[in-house]
């Protein structure tokens, strides 16, 4: 699919009013894309500076002096040294609905005179398409584009993609949140992006915001239908308008202005608007009147018939459904179009045709996005990897799915196809550094890794071999630690880990690899044992660690080691009982110190008269005579 269409050309700001404190949403922001500092527009509007990009490089048109307003002079570009592939990414945005509109301008910022070709995507789906040469007036003046698209994910993507080596451009990006009701979405869905492809007051002038200080709670701009008329129709068709307060305007869930049905267009004849439009899309017609004319008082004095492609869709008497001076609007869905113009008549059925404005949105379906937790695996490895930004891997890695996924990705829809998912990851020789981060295991549909002729490092994750995986080169790198356990996966047909820095004991169900007919190299890793070719692993070593009969080993011996401990211990206390070790209170401990002091002295006592009686030549006696 491939939309392309240029919605306002005009000189005149883009402003995002104020909104009024009865409007519940406050969430917007308003981006001077390529400005360095935030300015303040006459409306009061600040825009920030430049932020929330990805990469690329600031510039400024070449005719300053041509635009009015700072926010229309600067602009971004991405150069092919950015990558193919870049990004405005905007955080912490509530899940809802929101009106994004961007500025784009050329006027041969570069001095090349060669206006760019390249798509736009919103959420992952491809919204506009430029492509060169841009008409004359519109590569000068610059064009804004806008559309409704829902945020489920907390941030919005607005990206862009390159072709052949031409750079994208942008100017200025709004944000506005919205009420998630709008525009029918209970019966039309949050599965569609509306893409502006016209919005039409009639009977006046383009007003709005940044073309004029009419307010609109959605930050909507309008066009006058004019440009838009039948060359049938330009010559019987006639303006009016009235100060009269009109009521139903600005009420949830479309908030539209007063302004709007405060002028219409009416002719006695056949009104037809010829709509540009892209034949693969279905598109939602929005049709506004009021009876402004005082002449028509009751029902049944003005009734019109609506034709949308020669089919007639519905009758509306403008009076009988809300009274005079009361907005009324009513929509329809053109599909199975055979034609890139959308033809639109209102037919008087009594009276003349009046009508306030019309809206043509293309029904775009949201595109195929990738499954959110492999998202966060491949920003992981983004991280990790430390890609470098000439592979652009910005945004969705897969979406949109008529653009090429990030280098070196290939994706494929899963099995219900309702998101897409990562299968292959070639990135050989890509001047990679760093280390695979632990959130490669959510990429649970990946079958081939080729990370080849790199410089990463580190271990590899306990998760890296998952069941899917068929194919795994990781040779020529810098990896460390053992091989894990999980590539023993019995769907892998092909293992490369050759030239590493990897140890320890392999795992020997890897060998069955090579068994099955499958293939397998390990060769220069001198820290690894156990295997085919491979040193033996020490006794009690494996893997850069104690093996698990080391463990065990060293666990009996502390055992060993505990029981005789305890056996010391008691053959210790043992002892002291038949030693007679008393441990006593201490008047215990004097009694007997007393009895020992006693029996020594009478021994010395002894010992004395024996020597006296030895000294009188008086026989020895003995100790203990009978």
């Amino acid at each position: 699919m491939s939309l392309s269409f240029f919605l306002f050309l005009s000189l005149s700001p883009l402003l995002s009013i104020s909104l009024a404190s009865s409007y519940p949403y406050n969430i917007n922001y308003h981006i001077d894309c390529g400005s360095a500092t935030s300015t303040t527009d006459p409306f009061n509007t600040t825009w920030l500076a430049d932020r929330y990009y990805t990469g690329g490089v600031t510039s400024i048109v070449s005719e300053p002096l041509h635009f009015r307003f700072p926010h229309e002079k600067t602009l971004r570009f991405f150069p092919l040294s950015s990558g193919k592939k870049n990004c405005y990414i905007i955080p912490n945005l509530p899940s809802g609905r929101y009106y994004i509109r961007t500025f784009t301008v050329y006027d041969n910022y570069d001095g090349k005179s060669h206006s760019p070709s390249f798509d736009a995507s919103v959420e992952g789906t491809l919204v506009f398409s430029w492509r060169s040469p841009w008409p004359e007036d519109l590569a000068r003046d610059g064009a804004y584009s806008d559309l409704f698209a829902f945020v489920k994910d907390g941030e919005l993507d607005l990206c862009f993609y390159s072709f052949a080596t031409d750079p994208p451009v942008i100017g200025s990006l709004e944000i506005q949140q919205i009420d998630p009701l709008s525009y029918d979405a209970a019966n039309i869905g949050n599965n569609n992006i509306l893409v502006n492809y016209g919005r039409l007051s009639c009977g006046s002038n383009q007003w709005g915001p940044g073309f004029s200080s009419d307010a609109d709670n959605f930050g909507r701009s309008w066009q006058s239908d004019a440009a838009f008329r039948s060359p049938n129709t330009k010559t019987s068709i006639k303006s009016i308008s009235t100060r009269e307060t009109i009521t139903n305007t600005n009420q949830s869930p479309n908030y539209y202005p007063m302004k709007l049905y405060q002028t219409a267009v009416v002719s006695s004849g056949v009104i037809e608007y010829e709509l540009a439009v892209d034949a693969k899309l279905d598109y939602l017609l929005w049709f506004h009147f009021a009876e402004i004319d005082s002449s028509v008082t009751k029902a049944g004095q003005r009734v019109i018939e609506i034709v949308v492609n020669e089919k007639n869709v519905s009758e509306v008497d403008i009076f009988k459904a809300v009274g005079r001076f009361a907005a009324y609007s009513w929509h329809y869905v053109a599909k199975n179009l055979s034609s890139t113009e959308l033809r639109v008549k209102l037919l008087p059925v009594v009276g003349a045709v009046l009508i306030s404005g019309i809206e043509n949105y293309a029904l775009v379906p949201n595109d195929l996005s990738t499954v959110p937790e492999q998202v966060i695996a491949m920003r992981a490895l983004k991280e990790s990897f430390r890609v470098p930004d000439r592979m652009g891997w910005n945004g969705d890695p897969c979406a949109p799915t008529n653009w090429d996924a990030w280098e070196g990705i290939t994706c494929r829809p899963n099995k219900d196809e309702t998101a897409l998912v990562i299968s292959q990851i070639d990135l050989g020789s890509q001047g990679l550094k760093g280390d695979i981060s632990d959130k490669i295991s959510l990429l649970s549909n990946l079958v081939n890794l080729n990370l080849s002729s790199n410089s990463l490092g580190g271990p590899l994750p306990s998760g890296l071999g998952q069941q899917s995986l068929v194919q795994l080169d990781l040779s020529n790198n810098q990896f460390t630690g053992s091989i894990p356990d999980s590539l023993t996966s019995s769907k892998l047909q092909l293992v490369l880990l050759n030239n590493n820095l990897l140890e320890g004991r392999v795992p020997e169900e890897i060998y069955s690899i090579g068994v099955h007919g499958g293939a397998i190299d390990l060769s220069g890793n001198n820290g690894l044992c156990g295997g085919p070719s491979l040193p033996s692993c020490p006794l009690l070593w494996e893997n850069g660690g104690l093996s698990n009969g080391g463990k065990i080993a060293i666990g009996l011996a502390c055992l060993v080691v505990f029981c005789l401990a305890l056996l010391v211990v008691y053959m210790c206390c043992i002892r002291r009982g038949r030693n007679d070790y008393d441990f006593g209170l201490p008047q215990d401990l004097m009694s007997l110190a007393a009895k020992r002091n006693r029996y020594q002295r009478q021994k010395s006592l002894m010992l004395l008269e024996m020597e006296s009686q030895h000294a009188k030549g008086l026989p020895t006696l003995p100790l203990n005579p009978r």
